[in-house]
């Protein structure tokens, strides 16, 4: 192994793509979750307020469905690439897939399905450990607990996080995602004018200047691109 391997920076951003592969349903999805509910009625503040029932009834359904889900051949390739290289995953996902398959330098981006949070005190996190969230369920100030995800609408507090990690980064690898989601297609804007970036996806929203694109599923070729990488370094 080239002992400077591990100071090469491999930053990844993943997106709804990878977890498709998985069975995971995207809002985009025909036949899906969201298909059979607008996204003002399950995954916005106002819906929050308008039946929060409704909304931790939505999230439940979809808890269990990343529950009985198991990570790909994609997430175990990152969590390879990781004893090699330093490897820092910024997901717009909020299943737990990337942790599932080994890999431990994760942003959630969007929060994390398997967490619940106070709706007073953004900073009362608790992880559910196989339950659901329920109304009633409370925080330690009494407040109901809603889901640890950011709904449209709202800010997404990790950004400045993940720019300041795709700032430093010797590579971008950009998988499953079409870069149509804002804030975090914006990404790709922070990286210095001479990093390499890498898009896999089978469709992407626009082809930035000096991005190679791999037109293709993140199961078939990201596996195929790790083992080169491992084989003869970047």
């Amino acid at each position: 192994m080239n002992p400077k391997s591990k100071d090469k920076h491999i930053v990844v951003l993943t997106g709804a793509g990878i977890s498709a592969e998985s069975g995971l349903s995207t809002f985009r999805d025909t036949g899906g979750l969201w298909e059979q509910h607008s996204v003002e009625e399950v995954a916005t503040p106002w819906a929050w307020r308008v039946d929060p029932g409704k909304v931790l009834k939505f999230y439940n359904e979809r808890r269990h469905q990343v529950r009985h889900a198991e990570p790909n051949a994609a997430h175990y390739a990152l969590a390879n690439l990781a004893k090699r290289f330093r490897v820092s995953i910024i997901t717009q996902n909020i299943d737990d897939l990337h942790e599932r398959a080994g890999s431990t330098d994760v942003l959630h981006l969007h929060g994390e399905i398997m967490k619940a949070r106070s709706t007073v005190d953004p900073k009362l996190i608790y992880d559910l450990e196989g339950r659901d969230i329920e109304l009633g369920d409370e925080c330690a100030k009494g407040s109901q607990l809603r889901p640890h995800v950011v709904w449209f609408y709202e800010d997404v507090p990790e950004f400045e996080k993940a720019a300041k990690i795709t700032e430093k980064a010797d590579l971008l690898l950009v998988v499953g995602t079409s870069l149509a989601v804002y804030p975090a297609a914006s990404l790709v804007e922070y990286v210095r004018p001479d990093t390499p970036v890498i898009v896999i996806a089978p469709e992407l929203e626009a082809v930035p200047k000096g991005v190679t694109w791999f037109k293709d599923k993140a199961a078939v070729k990201l596996p195929e691109l790790v083992r080169q990488w491992l084989d003869e370094g970047l």
